[in-house]
């Protein structure tokens, strides 16, 4: 599809030209940049301040080496990063990856959707992502802390409870922010809420570790219940198998559905009696197997090799909750011819824009990343308010406070659409109702941001 508005399509012409070979940068501006058309026809005040050509831009570029000694005392050298996004609405906020295939281009495409994601919380954080090259995978405890605390003793001069809140991602779990949050208190001589996913003895919150999931399920229900239906009675196949996934796989049971099938990178698991989200859990958190393990001990379950092939598996509902660009335009039509009526990205632009496009065309609930799974960082802020005021909030009050801000979040993407013409069409609505708030900030705050 292409730009209906010139001034658009100049601005994305731009950053292709000032950021060469990044597609996922690129896919993710493209997207936004398109959702705007009508923005830009009514607001011309925004156009003319420069709004747009200045979030498609960071306010700050962090590389940095991260050299650490592995156990057999060789030393290993990866590369760090931070993508300081965008600080209009609130201090930077965004996980940390560890990953083999970080680079600028994967992390500036999720600190440019991290942007329009905590904005639609409704919560004062900006946009960031970082990480590093590093994979955690098949290290032991002690070469990941040496890792971490490379890591940190240089980020650390980036980031602060007031300026940059990071959170964990892809790679990077209770452990990881553990030893980072270690070597930050011990370089800073603070005690701050400057990470979020901490442990509980050390500031972390109740219901972190299942927000993004849970999150996802409410605003899927919502999307649902909007078109008189619900998770009650509905196969679903969530793809992925880490934190997201396995908590979306207890959330969307406990409303009445069941979780006929799960992948990790390796390949999928069907068991058309219900994916036990325990022992999922415990697969794949505790004893960190590949899904292949789940077949051996669930006897009604059968795993196939090849990870795509989940989308081949007829569903009412499809969360995908792995990867960026895991449902391609010939998976999202076998979806199609199978029925599926809903679709809620768990993960970070796990649809390509083809994919999108035949969703919508077929009439199916389509719930963009962006909204579907913010419940993540919105708890994350959760987090940073309990750290700020010294307290501690039940796991029931963190819980309702989430669904409350994914509730939200859907009536905002939703009116944000229907406002500018799109009813319907959650991806417009979402990139508006998340755009309007920072760019109304930006504006406030003069031409230097």
């Amino acid at each position: 599809m292409s730009f209906n508005s010139q001034y658009l399509a100049d601005v994305f012409d731009k950053v292709c030209t000032r950021n060469p070979n990044e597609p996922e940068f690129h896919q993710a501006v493209e997207e936004v940049l398109k959702s705007l058309t009508p923005v830009v026809e009514k607001r011309l005040d925004i156009v003319k301040s420069g709004v747009i050509d200045r979030i498609v831009e960071p306010e700050r570029q962090i590389l940095f080496r991260v050299s650490w000694v592995d156990d057999k005392g060789e030393v290993q050298v990866n590369r760090g990063f931070r993508i300081q996004f965008n600080s209009a609405i609130g201090p930077y906020k965004g996980g940390l990856r560890l990953h083999p295939s970080v680079n600028a281009s994967i992390l500036k495409f999720l600190g440019f959707e991290q942007i329009f994601k905590n904005s639609l919380t409704g919560l004062p954080i900006g946009g960031g992502k970082g990480g590093a090259d590093f994979d955690p995978k098949g290290k032991s405890d002690l070469e990941v802390m040496r890792f971490c605390q490379s890591f940190m003793t240089e980020l650390a001069k980036h980031i602060g409870a007031d300026t940059d809140v990071p959170a964990g991602d892809i790679g990077t779990g209770a452990r990881e922010i553990g030893y980072m949050y270690g070597q930050y208190k011990r370089l800073r001589n603070e005690y701050t809420g400057v990470l979020t996913g901490k442990g509980l003895s050390y500031g972390g919150s109740l219901a972190r570790t299942e927000a993004t999931g849970y999150g996802l399920c409410y605003f899927s229900e919502k999307m649902l219940n909007d078109k008189n239906s619900s998770f009650k009675g509905k196969t679903v196949v969530v793809s992925g198998s880490g934190n997201v996934a396995i908590h979306a796989t207890a959330k969307a049971t406990d409303l009445g559905a069941t979780v006929i099938a799960v992948s990790d990178s390796s390949g999928y698991v069907v068991d058309m009696n219900g994916i036990d989200a325990k022992i999922l859990n415990q697969i794949k958190t505790i004893e960190r197997l590949r899904i292949s393990e789940y077949a051996k001990r669930v006897s009604s379950a059968k795993y196939t090799e090849d990870c795509k092939g989940i989308w081949q598996q007829k569903c009412d509902i499809a969360l995908p909750c792995a990867t960026q660009n895991e449902i391609d335009q010939e998976s999202a039509e076998i979806l199609v011819r199978n029925g599926v009526l809903a679709v809620a990205e768990g993960a970070n632009m796990p649809s390509t824009p083809e994919a999108i496009a035949v969703f919508l065309k077929n009439g199916v609930l389509f719930g963009p990343g962006k909204a579907a799974n913010a419940g993540g960082v919105a708890t994350s802020a959760l987090e940073m308010s309990q750290n700020s005021a010294r307290l501690s909030w039940t796991f029931e009050e963190v819980d309702t406070k989430l669904k409350n801000i994914m509730v939200n979040i859907y009536q905002s993407a939703a009116k944000a659409a229907q406002d500018y013409g799109a009813e319907g069409n959650l991806v417009v609505g979402a990139n508006i109702a998340g755009f309007l708030k920072v760019a109304e900030a930006m504006m406030a705050h003069g031409i230097s941001y």
